[in-house]
C-alpha cells in the first residue's frame, strides 16, 4: 500500500540503530513509517502472517520518546500485530521482554548516551537486533513509502519490571550486606535499579535517580570521567562498598571502586572474565578494539580464549552468537552475559555481577585488579569531527600509519608497536572520532600518541576537514 513521502535524512540510519536530532531529524510521522517498514521486515523475514505475531515497545523518558513510541506502536498495530506497551523502561528490559514473554522482536525508543535533543531506535527481529546491512534494507523500506496491508491488531500494557527484578533476584548467587552508590542520571535505571539493589540487601545511596529526559545534571554517558564526578563524591562521602552509573536508557555501566577510583571498561571486564573463567573454563571472551592488551593477556593467562572485535552493541551480540561466548564487553561500558543470562547488553545486571563478586570476596573491590601489570593508557578520547568526513579521515590516517606496522583495521586503525599501542576510529553513533593510547610508561604513551595526532593533522588536510582539535590530557 502506497504512502505519501516524506523527508528522510538517510544518514540516521546508522551501523546498529537509528538516531537522530528530535525535531529535526525525527518526527512522529517518521516513527510512524518506522514501524510499517519493520512490519514489513517481520512479515518478510519470518514467512508469516503478521496477525498472530508479537512485538514489545519500550521507551526512554526523553521528552519526545512518549509521541515517537506512541506513533511507532499506532503503526505496528494497523499492521496486525499484538503490541506489548513496555511504557518507560531501559533497554535491556525491553530485550529480556523478548526472551521471556517468547516474542518475534522488539523496539526500544531511545537516544541512548546522547544529548536531551536526540532520539533514535533500537530494533530487535526475534531475539537479534538489526544492524549493518539490515539498518539499510529498513531504511530503503521506509523511503519506499509503503506499508503492509492494515489489519486489526491490539496493544496491551505491560509491567515487565516486576518480572525483570523477580528474575534477576531469584539469579543471584549469595550476596553480602554492602553498600552501594548508584547514579542513574535521571535516566531510565532510576526505574528499577534502586529498588532491586535494595531488594537484594544492599543499603543503596541513591543519586540522580529521579527521571528526567533532559539530564539536568550531568551527560547521561558513564564512559566520561567528569560525569562520573559526583558519583565519586558520593562513594568517598559514605564510604560505599564501589559505585555504579548508567547512561539514559541503562545498558551502558560505569564503575567506581570504594577509594573512588573509576575503573575503566576493559579493567571491568578483567573482573568480570576471571570470575566466569572460574565456572566456564577455556570459554571464549570478546571485547573490542579499544580494550587494553592487559585485558586479553589476562584471559588467555587464565586459560580463556580471547577475540578482538568490532566495536557496536549489535556487532558484539552477532560475534558472541558466531562463537559461542560466554561474556563480552566494551570500553563503553556495554557488557554481554550469555554466562547464567541471555546475552544482551544490560548494565544492571553487569552491575548485579559485581555485587556477586564484591559479596565473595572479603577485602576491597580494588585487592581484585591490584596483581594486573602497570601500564600508562589514556581514557577514550572523542573529537568532534564532521559527520561526512570521518570515516574518510580515518581511512588517510590508516595509509599513513600502516606501512610497516602491526595493524589491526577491524575497526579504525589500531597499531601495535609491541610496547604499545594506538587507535583511531569512527564513532557510528556520533560526530567524532575515537582515540585511545596505552603503554609501559608516560613518555611512551606520549610519543605513540604524538605520532597518531601527527597523522591526523595530516589526513585532516587530505580530506579537507578544518584542524583537529585535542585536549592535551594525560592518560589514567
Amino acid at each position: 500500500m502506497k504512502l505519501d513521502p516524506i523527508q528522510i535524512n538517510s544518514s540516521i540510519f546508522r551501523e546498529y540503530d537509528i538516531r537522530g536530532i528530535a525535531g529535526r531529524d525525527l518526527s512522529p510521522a517518521l516513527a510512524e513509517r518506522i514501524g510499517y517498514a519493520y512490519a514489513s521486515l517481520l512479515r518478510d523475514r519470518s514467512g508469516r502472517p503478521l496477525q498472530g505475531q508479537s512485538v514489545s515497545v519500550g521507551r526512554d523518558c526523553r521528552l519526545t520518546s512518549d509521541a515517537y513510541a506512541e506513533a511507532l506502536i499506532r503503526a505496528l498495530v494497523s499492521c496486525g500485530l499484538r503490541v506489548l506497551d513496555l511504557g518507560v523502561c531501559p533497554t535491556p528490559l525491553t530485550y529480556f521482554s523478548i526472551f521471556n514473554q517468547s516474542l518475534d522482536g522488539g523496539i526500544m525508543v531511545t537516544g541512548s548516551h546522547n544529548p536531551a535533543d536526540y532520539n533514535g531506535f533500537k530494533i530487535s527481529l526475534g531475539q537479534s537486533t538489526l544492524h549493518g546491512a539490515d539498518i539499510q534494507e529498513l531504511r530503503r523500506r521506509v523511503e519506499e513509502s509503503t506499508r503492509p496491508e492494515p489489519a486489526h491488531g491490539l496493544v496491551e500494557a505491560f509491567d515487565v519490571i516486576p518480572r525483570y527484578q523477580d528474575h534477576l533476584v531469584g539469579s543471584a548467587r549469595p550476596l553480602r550486606r554492602l553498600r552501594i552508590a548508584i547514579d542513574a542520571g535521571n535516566g531510565t535505571a532510576s526505574t528499577v535499579a534502586p529498588a532491586l539493589f535494595s531488594r537484594l540487601g544492599a543499603e543503596v545511596h541513591e543519586l540522580y535517580c529521579s527521571l528526567d529526559g533532559r539530564f539536568p545534571n550531568h551527560h547521561p554517558d558513564p564512559t566520561v570521567p567528569a560525569n562520573l564526578a559526583d558519583l565519586v563524591r558520593l562513594v568517598r562521602e559514605v564510604r560505599a562498598d564501589f559505585g555504579v552509573a548508567f547512561d539514559g536508557d541503562s545498558d551502558r555501566i560505569g564503575l567506581v571502586d570504594e577509594s573512588g577510583k573509576i575503573i575503566f571498561g576493559d579493567e571491568l571486564m578483567v573482573l568480570l572474565s576471571r570470575d566466569v573463567l572460574k565456572d566456564r573454563p577455556g570459554a571464549t571472551i570478546i571485547s573490542e578494539v579499544k580494550s587494553s592488551n592487559r585485558l586479553y593477556d589476562d584471559i588467555a593467562k587464565r586459560g580463556g580464549k580471547p577475540i578482538m572485535w568490532k566495536t557496536g552493541h549489535s556487532l558484539i551480540k552477532s560475534k558472541m552468537k558466531e562463537t559461542g561466548a560466554a561474556l563480552a564487553g566494551e570500553m563503553s561500558g556495554h557488557i554481554f552475559f550469555a554466562d547464567r543470562y541471555f546475552g544482551f547488553d544490560d548494565a544492571i545486571y553487569a552491575a548485579l555481577r559485581v555485587f556477586e563478586i564484591a559479596s565473595a570476596h572479603s577485602g576491597r573491590i580494588s585487592d581484585l585488579l591490584a596483581d594486573l601489570p602497570r601500564s600508562v593508557s589514556t581514557p577514550e578520547i572523542r573529537i568532534d569531527c564532521e559527520e561526512e568526513k570521518k570515516f574518510a579521515l580515518v581511512s588517510q590516517a590508516k595509509a599513513i600509519l600502516s606501512p610497516g606496522r602491526k595493524v589491526t583495521d577491524i575497526d579504525g586503525i589500531r597499531v601495535d608497536f609491541g610496547d604499545g599501542w594506538g587507535l583511531i576510529r569512527a564513532s557510528n553513533t556520533q560526530p567524532v572520532l575515537v582515540l585511545r593510547f596505552e603503554a609501559g610508561d608516560a613518555p611512551r604513551l606520549e610519543e605513540i600518541r604524538s605520532l597518531f595526532l601527527d597523522a591526523l593533522a595530516v589526513a585532516a588536510k587530505a580530506v579537507g576537514h578544518p584542524p583537529i582539535q585535542v585536549d592535551a590530557g594525560g592518560g589514567h
